[in-house]
C-alpha cells in the first residue's frame, strides 16, 4: 500500500485534536449570550444547509429513504442530544474543562454497547471500563460537578446516547460520503430548534460579536470542517489513530478553559482527567499496546 501524503494527515489529526478539543471552550463562550438548545440549532442548522446546498449544487443525488432516515436518526442521537445536552450543560455552569473530561467517557460506553451488538471484545478493554468509572466517580465526587449534578446528568446522558449512535451507525445503510453528515447536521438542527421551541427560549437581547462569532467557528470548523478531517482519517489510517482524539481533546478543553476562560479545577478533578484519560487509552490502543496471544493449534500431517 502506498504511504498516505504527510501534510493532509497532519492537518487531520490537528483538526480532531485542536479544533474538536477547542469546541467545549467555544460553546462556554456561545451560552453567555445564546439559549442552549437556540445555539446549537443555529450551528448545526447552518452548517447542514450549507453542506447540503454544496453538494446538490456539484451533482450530488439525495440518497434513498431508507439510509437518509438512518441518517436523521444518528444526527438525533449523536448531536441533538449528545451535543445538544453538553450545550445545555455548559449553559448551567459546568466548565468547559469538565464536559470535556466527561465526554472523554465516550469510548467507554461504545464499549459496552459494542458486546450488545455482538462484537468481540477483551478482558483488558472492560478492565479500561472498570478504570473510567472510577474516573468518573472521582470527577462527580468533589468540585464543580458535585454542586451541579443536573448537568453531570446531562453530559452522562449525551455521551450515552452518542456513544450508542456510533456503534448503531456504524451497522445500519447510511448514505455514501459528505451526505450522511448532511443529513445528520440538518435533522439535528431541526431537532434542537424545535426543543428551543418547546422549552420556550427566548432572545433577551441581541447575541454579543463574540456569541456570533462562537456559532460561526462552531459550524465551519468544529462542525464542516472537523467532521470531514474525521471522515479522511477513517479512510487513510488505523481506526487506534482516527479515535485518538478522545484522550487528546480533554487537554486541550482543560487547557483553554484554564488559561483562558478562568476555570479552575481541584486536585481530585485533575486526577480523574489523568484516569479517565488513561482508561479510554486502555480502550481504544489496548488491543495495538497488548496483543492478544495467538492460540497454538496442532499441525496436522501433510499428506
Amino acid at each position: 500500500m502506498r504511504s498516505r501524503p504527510l501534510l493532509p494527515l497532519i492537518g487531520a489529526l490537528f483538526a480532531l485534536y485542536i479544533i474538536w478539543g477547542s469546541t467545549y471552550f467555544a460553546i462556554s463562550i456561545g451560552v453567555e449570550s445564546w439559549p442552549p438548545f437556540m445555539m446549537a440549532g443555529v450551528r448545526f442548522l447552518f452548517a447542514g444547509v450549507l453542506l447540503l446546498g454544496f453538494l446538490l449544487a456539484t451533482g450530488h443525488k439525495l440518497p434513498a429513504r431508507r439510509p437518509m432516515l438512518n441518517a436523521a436518526l444518528i444526527g438525533v442521537l449523536l448531536l441533538a442530544v449528545g451535543n445538544g445536552f453538553v450545550t445545555v450543560a455548559e449553559h448551567q455552569h459546568v466548565p468547559s474543562g469538565i464536559a470535556a473530561v466527561m465526554v472523554a467517557t465516550v469510548p467507554l460506553f461504545t464499549l459496552c454497547f459494542s458486546r450488545f451488538f455482538g462484537i468481540a471484545t477483551r478482558k483488558l478493554e472492560w478492565l479500561g471500563i472498570a478504570i473510567g468509572l472510577v474516573g468518573i466517580i472521582l470527577l462527580n465526587s468533589g468540585g464543580n460537578l458535585n454542586g451541579n449534578p443536573w448537568g453531570a446528568v446531562l453530559i452522562l446522558i449525551g455521551s450515552i446516547s452518542w456513544a450508542f449512535g456510533s456503534v448503531y451507525g456504524s451497522r445500519i445503510e447510511l448514505p455514501s460520503g459528505m451526505m450522511a453528515g448532511a443529513i445528520e447536521m440538518l435533522t439535528a438542527g431541526i431537532v434542537l430548534m424545535a426543543a428551543s421551541l418547546l422549552t420556550g427560549e427566548k432572545l433577551t437581547a441581541m447575541p454579543t460579536l463574540s456569541g456570533f462569532l462562537a456559532v460561526g467557528y462552531l459550524a465551519i470548523f468544529g462542525s464542516l470542517i472537523a467532521i470531514n478531517a474525521y471522515m479522511y482519517l477513517i479512510r487513510n489510517v488505523a481506526p487506534a489513530v482516527a479515535t485518538s482524539y478522545a484522550y487528546v481533546n480533554p487537554v486541550v478543553a482543560v487547557l483553554l478553559g484554564t488559561g483562558f476562560g478562568g476555570e479552575h479545577l481541584s486536585a481530585v478533578e485533575w486526577l480523574a482527567l489523568g484516569v479517565i484519560i488513561f482508561a479510554v487509552v486502555l480502550v481504544t490502543l489496548g488491543k495495538y499496546l497488548f496483543p492478544a496471544r495467538a492460540s497454538a493449534t496442532p499441525c496436522k500431517d501433510l499428506k
